[in-house]
């Protein structure tokens, strides 16, 4: 399945999926912010362009697709005012796959403007000019130099597909009954998933560092890791408790047991090692910072409202791939499921996925 990320808007339970996912999102960018605001600053003030070319990749088409361009623009405004330069113009790139809703967000667009207090009849006004570059951000999406400053947010931990190392000469499944990597997988799942990874985010850093100028920077956010343990508590294990969901449909007899040995997701959570070395390795960048965070466990409505987060927060990026393999009809049913086993195990143990925040510069 050659596809970085999918979100599926079904009426209802989808948009709820997807608000909540989004907010854990808005969540962790907060978090980060200074980190990503000093880091454009920095950049503005040390090669004072005229016009600021920035992309968000894999950017959605959520609440927080536009939250992020407009702190970077008004953080780069105010210090262009304080230290009385001229504002730049601002060219920004919204990116991810040609089936994102990029007409939900350009319907935001006047509101941004406004905010931004945009009005290009105006000859002071701040000048700013959004465009959609639809298409995967394994390999290449704008031309040779042409960006100073690069944001990602939730979208590296993606794959472009399943590993094809997943599947024997016959085309069968080595990790049987299993959705991801598990601590009874063997060996050769983590290899194929790790190999898949350093095959991908070496892409991925070759055909940004083509497109950046010479120093400019990324701010890269994405789940990981903590240890060399592939079946850890954190990510990993909510993976393990949706492998865990479709086997009891299979005992049930909702699902056919080839079914669930065939499905895998292409997901993959490295390590902060794993990470440091991909980008040694590929040669195109210098790290200036690499953190490890993780997103606060939320109990003011209660731990069954944090269990409903996590479960919906799945469901809203797994359900069209899901509803793809196994029909719609087990949708429901599946997630019902998968919210039980959630709850007892928050109830048994604080799971808390890790995310990394990544700020490379382009030595090229």
């Amino acid at each position: 399945m050659d596809v970085e990320r999918v979100f599926h808007m079904k009426e209802g339970v989808g948009e709820k999926s997807y608000a909540q996912n989004s907010s854990l999102q808005k969540k962790a960018f907060d978090m980060v912010k200074h980190i990503t605001i000093e880091t454009i600053l920095d950049l503005y003030l040390t090669t004072s362009p005229q016009n600021l070319a920035i992309a968000d990749l894999g950017c959605s088409s959520g609440p927080n697709t536009l939250s992020v361009i407009k702190e970077i623009i008004n953080a780069v405004k105010g210090t262009s005012r304080k230290l009385r330069r001229p504002v730049p113009e601002f060219r920004v790139s919204l990116n991810d796959l040609p089936s994102n809703d990029f007409n939900s967000i350009f319907m935001a667009l006047p509101d941004l403007y406004q905010e931004l207090g945009k009005d290009q009849r105006r000859e002071n006004s701040s000048l700013v000019f959004i465009s959609a570059v639809p298409g995967s951000f394994y390999g290449r999406l704008f031309p040779s130099s042409s960006l100073h400053f690069i944001h990602s947010s939730y979208s590296l931990h993606w794959l472009s597909k399943v590993p094809p190392m997943l599947y024997d000469k016959e085309g069968k499944s080595i990790n049987k009954g299993k959705v991801y990597i598990s601590e009874e997988s063997s060996p050769m799942v983590s290899e194929a998933y790790l190999t898949q990874y350093q095959e991908d985010f070496a892409l991925f850093l070759r055909s940004r560092s083509n497109e950046l100028i010479p120093g400019g920077r990324m701010v890269l956010v994405f789940l990981g890791r903590q240890g060399s343990d592939h079946a850890d508590r954190g990510n990993s294990f909510l993976w393990e408790l949706l492998s865990q969901s479709l086997a009891i449909m299979v005992t049930q007899g909702q699902i056919e047991k080839e079914k669930l040995d065939s499905y895998d997701v292409h997901f993959y959570a490295p390590s902060k090692v794993e990470i440091q070395d991909e980008v040694i390795k590929e040669g195109s960048f210098a790290i200036d910072c690499l953190e490890m965070f993780e997103i606060e466990r939320d109990d003011s409505d209660g731990a069954k409202s944090y269990s409903s987060t996590v479960t919906t927060t799945v469901r809203a990026i797994q359900e069209t791939m899901i509803c793809h393999h196994f029909g719609e009809g087990i949708i429901d049913e599946l997630f019902e499921i998968y919210g039980k086993l959630v709850s007892e195990e928050l109830a048994k143990e604080n799971i808390r996925p890790i995310t990394y925040i990544a700020v490379l510069r382009n030595l090229l």
